[in-house]
């Protein structure tokens, strides 16, 4: 029957999609293509962003973000400080899940204390419950949220979590949700059915307390080879993708049947080192294959040699041809907290020799560099790219690329020496600051997606710092000097900023994010659409 069901859906779709003329077809369904995998629908399961845009399009959050990633009303409808130490949210009136249950103050409560709890989560939701010391439920659409001293980031940290309810989700565990079972929102649309690592098919939930989307039920397919996922939308048998292949950029901006949309992003994609041990690394030996006593990459020196050793500005124009802007930080130009003069590092090999040499490795040494291969774009590229570049300073590099639900799997456990990753910042530098760099702490929820386990004391202090402190410009000033050291200390090292590309049949039109999310609620018809 979940076959016959399943065919029955794919016949409609594809009868909707091909129909001639009619803009009632063209507005009853979407067929879109993504390129990562989602890996779970339990939306605190882990923290990544193709998890993210799947998440937004079932589930909501108390604020939610705009497309250049600005935060704006979501089911709260305003919060404030009404203690130094308190912030209290109002919550919208009306909203139902789409079981029918009504959704109030105690389905908040029951999330934040469900977030830290989630067994087996690769990178934890735990770091925006942890500052919340108490949570007190005022009436069914006010709660309150108690910290332990003045925290001005509340309402970004609830911009991150999506809500619950009790009454559906308690003790629902992360299998429930793949199995479609507990995938139960407030949000814009339906999970009819879920294939892991293939496909989720929605239809429009038309009691949303927001905007109508424009598509009654949406396809969304994983296709995550590159060149396929470019051939289904010229073949017709996907009408969006993400994720655009730069080498596929030429040929479609000429093409007359498609339409790009573009956007500058958030996403650092960079390389994750082996700070924890102090003895042998794994991937890292002596020039004849024999394991080193002590890990080379404790030592600053061999960093930045490493670092020094990387040409950016090629990797972004031969690479990445043109759609990424090379990088010295977390975040890009325009955003909260980035740091005004520190640039992408030039490409220096013999200032990088030097620095081998200084640490005891003028011969240099052999490191294997592990990556995606169908996550980020141009991901195995890129570790090949680098691989190259290393070898070139006597770092003899051997490149691995895996299957993403593989690799990150190992990274999670921390059995890389060397790695490349991407992370998707908020628009402050907390954000990458407690998941990326600050020392992994459970109970605190810091250094959730450190998979390198970097730690620097004074790094720790001046985060803490910046968490407590209300006023926007003295925390944009310490944040910037946690940035720096962060960088001189190469706790990553940053290689680019990619820039958001997606591309659609052009009988449609599509509002691009700053946080690259691929939703259905995001694309529409386009103006012309009904001519067709």
């Amino acid at each position: 029957m979940a076959g016959t069901a399943h065919a029955a859906a794919g016949a409609l779709l594809s009868a909707l999609v091909l129909a001639p003329g009619g803009a009632r077809a063209q507005q009853a369904a979407l067929t879109m293509a993504v390129g990562a995998p989602v890996t779970s629908l339990d939306p605190h399961y882990h923290q990544l962003s193709p998890n993210n845009a799947a998440a937004s399009m079932i589930f909501d959050r108390l604020v939610n973000t705009d497309h250049q990633s600005r935060m704006v009303p979501g089911l709260a409808t305003e919060w404030r400080v009404v203690e130094p130490t308190v912030w209290e949210f109002k919550l919208r009136p009306g909203v139902r899940f789409h079981n029918g249950q009504e959704f109030t103050a105690d389905d908040v409560a029951f999330t934040i204390a469900r977030v830290p709890n989630v067994p087996n989560s690769p990178s934890s939701f735990a770091i925006y419950t942890r500052p919340i010391r108490e949570v007190q439920v005022v009436d069914p659409l006010t709660i309150r949220f108690r910290t332990e001293m003045p925290y001005p980031l509340m309402p970004m940290d609830m911009s991150n979590l999506f809500i619950l309810d009790r009454q559906t989700h308690e003790g629902a565990a992360t299998e429930d949700f793949n199995g479609g079972r507990a995938a139960v929102g407030t949000g814009p649309f339906r999970v009819v059915s879920h294939r892991n690592g293939d496909r989720i098919e929605f239809e429009r939930n038309d009691a949303y307390w927001g905007d109508r989307p424009a598509f009654a039920r949406v396809n969304y397919r994983m296709i995550t080879n590159d060149a396929a996922r470019t051939a289904a939308l010229l073949a017709g048998d996907v009408e969006f993708i993400d994720q655009v292949p730069t080498s596929d950029l030429a040929k479609l901006r000429g093409d007359q049947r498609v339409a790009l949309s573009e956007a500058t992003g958030m996403r650092i994609i960079f390389l994750g080192l082996d700070h924890m041990r102090t003895d042998a690394s794994p991937f890292v030996t002596d020039n004849n294959g024999q394991p080193l006593p002590r890990n080379p990459l404790k030592d600053v020196r061999v960093r930045r040699a490493l670092s020094l050793a990387i040409d950016r500005h090629a990797i972004v124009d031969r690479v990445m041809e043109g759609a990424a802007t090379p990088s010295g930080q977390y975040l890009p130009a325009g955003i909260y907290s980035h740091v005004p003069g520190l640039e992408a590092p030039r490409a220096d090999p013999d200032a990088a020799r030097r620095l081998l040499a200084e640490a005891g490795y003028p011969q240099g040494f052999r490191i294997q560099l592990n990556g995606p291969n169908d996550r980020y774009i141009n991901d195995s590229r890129i570790i090949q790219a680098v691989g190259q570049m290393w070898t070139r300073i006597g770092v003899r590099t051997a490149v691995e690329a895996q299957p993403w639900p593989t690799f990150i799997g190992r990274a999670g456990r921390q059995e890389f020496s060397a790695f490349l990753v991407g992370w998707g910042s908020n628009p402050e530098g907390s954000h990458p600051l407690r998941n990326l760099s600050a020392t992994w702490d459970r109970e605190r929820g810091w250094g959730a997606s450190n998979r390198g386990r970097y730690s620097n004391p004074e790094l720790d202090r001046m985060i803490e710092q910046a968490l407590s402190e209300l006023d926007d410009a003295k925390r944009e000033k310490i944040l910037q000097d946690a940035q720096r050291l962060a960088m001189e200390d190469v706790a990553i090292i940053p290689l680019h900023i990619q820039t958001n590309i997606w591309a659609m049949r052009r009988n449609l039109a599509h509002t691009a994010r700053a946080d690259e999310l691929t939703r259905a609620q995001d694309v529409r018809p386009a103006a012309a659409a009904t001519s067709r």
